[in-house]
């Protein structure tokens, strides 16, 4: 419903700009609209929009962004600001906090990209939680990865604080049962917890 209302003021907003010759659009309608059209739940997104799925059929709400495309005009680019964000530190923390990572275009319930479909798929074979972080929201997180693993693709997986690779890779891995073997502490310890 929010998103509908949000469309309709946003199709408002450009008939009434070609009515008149000057638009005015108070700040706070804006920034309304941006709320409400950037998150299914009607809030505004997270930095670098961090989702943990423990389960495999978890169907948490989490915040959408607009992706990053290196050959998008740059006012088209996304305006997120990280003042103060030291992004290498909180690459440093995620890989060595979560036992499955993947940095990836969109998130594994909505990817946003072929490459990070496959890689959600293959690893979701495992029934291992599985921990994710959308590089489309900053682009100061999407460097700062490619910085820390010296890797310049996304996917980007992440297994128990090494990085493993791409969605070729992890397929590869999966296909000769390498994978089930790098994962199978994760996938016990994870039943373990369930129970």
């Amino acid at each position: 419903m929010a998103r509908l209302l949000s469309n309709a003021f946003f199709k408002n907003l450009v008939r009434s700009s070609h009515s008149s010759k000057q638009m005015v659009i108070s700040t706070s309608a804006f920034q309304q609209y941006l709320q409400y059209s950037t998150s299914p739940s009607g809030g505004s997104g997270t930095q670098g929009d961090f989702h943990t799925n423990n389960s495999p059929a978890s169907s948490s709400s989490y915040p959408t962004t607009i992706s990053a495309d290196s050959d998008t005009h740059e006012d088209f680019q996304p305006t997120t600001k990280s003042a103060g964000i030291i992004w290498q530190d909180i690459v440093d923390q995620d890989v060595k906090e979560n036992p499955v990572l993947i940095y990836m275009k969109g998130l594994p319930d909505t990817p946003r990209c072929g490459f990070s479909a496959l890689a959600v798929k293959v690893l979701q074979q495992y029934k291992a939680p599985i921990s994710a972080r959308d590089i489309l929201g900053d682009p100061e997180l999407k460097e700062s990865v490619k910085a820390y693993s010296n890797w310049p693709t996304f996917p980007q997986i992440f297994i128990k604080g090494e990085f493993v690779g791409g969605s070729d890779i992890v397929l590869t891995m999966h296909q000769k049962g390498e994978l089930k073997e790098l994962l199978a502490d994760i996938t016990r310890d994870s039943k373990h917890d369930s129970a």
